[in-house]
């Protein structure tokens, strides 16, 4: 045990130093990685701080670098793209974060003499900030949905450039709001689909589907409502789910009947001659087990319409579900004495109750109205 334990260890620290050599900064360095090289550099020296190879290499990667990320800007403020200032400040971020790992450790800032960029990291995150403020609003100009949809990705981009921005949130707020599709949902009765309308009875599973569908509904610009919110929140929507319940049809109570006849040798009577003698008589009984099953089987099926807001007819579907009840019970008739313990079991369980309409209705339209609820969040969140 102890030699696997001893192997265990020489591994490790085989995989440190393989580890140590693939991070070496000459390394990095010959690669062109300047950026990485100047990091692992900077921890070389802390450990190291008299190694003469290593200030040299760091040094020299450290102006490499900063020549390649200044080259870059320069062709980035040249450019005519409206996303040159982030990639800019992106650049300037990567100088200021080198100066960093270099001015931590005190050793090496003495020998390198970095810049502080940081004035440029902040110019350039306001401006980069401004831009995808511009193109927000230059996409909101389209005044349609997919306009105020990218709109609100730009504004969530530059907030992250200024966070806490007043205006940037009121644009944000802006356009979400004219980005979102405000899709009411409302149950049907037999005399057909009046948005003003609204019969509490009817509405209750919609508003159960609007509740799950508020939580997650696979779409972050899709809300939906119920008819009386939408009415109250003076909502006009752009689209309106019509559920209509079909018949749920349950069917008679079918009950099968199966029968099986038992037989057992048993002691009928003991005739005692001596303590030590005593003869049994056998006689065979028998008994009648009648095992009694009792099932229950329902379906029904929902509607499903997406209109738009002037009626027309987006999408329709046909959702099902259905319920089953079972049970059995065992009697029996003739002698017990021929009843063998797992048919004693079975004698004595008490059988369960036939469900009464009502809920079986009800675990029908539960089972419609989970369908129901995963075919509607599958349509929207590719809508």
């Amino acid at each position: 045990m102890k030699g696997k334990f001893y192997s265990l260890i020489v591994l490790l620290a085989l995989g440190s130093v393989l580890l140590d050599s693939c991070k070496s900064a000459s390394k990095l360095y010959k690669q062109g990685n300047y950026d990485e090289a100047v990091n692992v550099a900077v921890k070389k020296l802390q450990k190291k701080p008299n190694d003469e190879g290593m200030k040299s290499l760091i040094i020299s990667a450290y102006q490499y670098a900063v020549n390649d990320h200044e080259s870059r800007i320069k062709n980035y403020l040249q450019s005519n793209s409206d996303l040159k200032y982030e990639w800019t400040y992106n650049e300037y971020d990567n100088l200021q974060n080198l100066y960093n790992a270099i001015y931590n450790a005190p050793q090496v800032y003495e020998l390198v003499h970095p810049v502080d960029y940081s004035s440029y990291v902040t110019t350039y995150r306001e401006k980069a900030g401004d831009a995808h403020v511009n193109r927000g609003i230059s996409w909101m100009k389209q005044n349609d949905k997919q306009g105020y949809k990218t709109a609100y990705r730009e504004f969530q981009s530059a907030m992250a450039f200024k966070p806490g921005d007043i205006k940037i949130q009121q644009l944000l707020d802006k356009a979400y709001d004219g980005a979102v599709t405000r899709v009411v949902i409302t149950s049907l009765d037999n005399n057909g689909f009046q948005f003003s309308s609204y019969e509490p009875a009817a509405q209750a599973n919609a508003d159960a589907l609007i509740r799950n569908l508020g939580y997650n509904s696979g779409n972050e610009f899709v809300k939906f409502y119920s008819a009386m919110e939408a009415r109250s929140q003076a909502i006009e929507p752009d689209l309106v789910i019509e559920l209509r319940l079909d018949n749920i049809f349950i069917s008679p109570v079918q009950e099968n009947r199966s029968i099986k006849e038992v037989s057992k040798e048993v002691v009928v009577k003991e005739i005692v001659y001596k303590p030590d003698s005593v003869v049994k008589q056998y006689a065979k009984v028998k008994a009648r087990i009648t095992t009694i099953s009792r099932a229950i089987h329902a379906d029904g099926s929902l509607s499903v319409t997406v209109r738009d807001s002037k009626g027309g007819w987006l999408w329709a579907d046909m959702i099902k579900g259905n319920s089953s009840w079972c049970s059995d019970f065992t009697t029996y008739t003739g002698d017990a004495g021929a009843l063998s313990e797992e048919d004693k079991h079975l004698i004595n369980r008490r059988p369960d109750n036939i469900p009464n309409d009502l809920s079986i209705i009800n675990s029908v339209k539960q089972d419609i109205y989970n369908n129901t609820l995963y075919r509607i969040k599958d349509y929207y969140s590719r809508y």
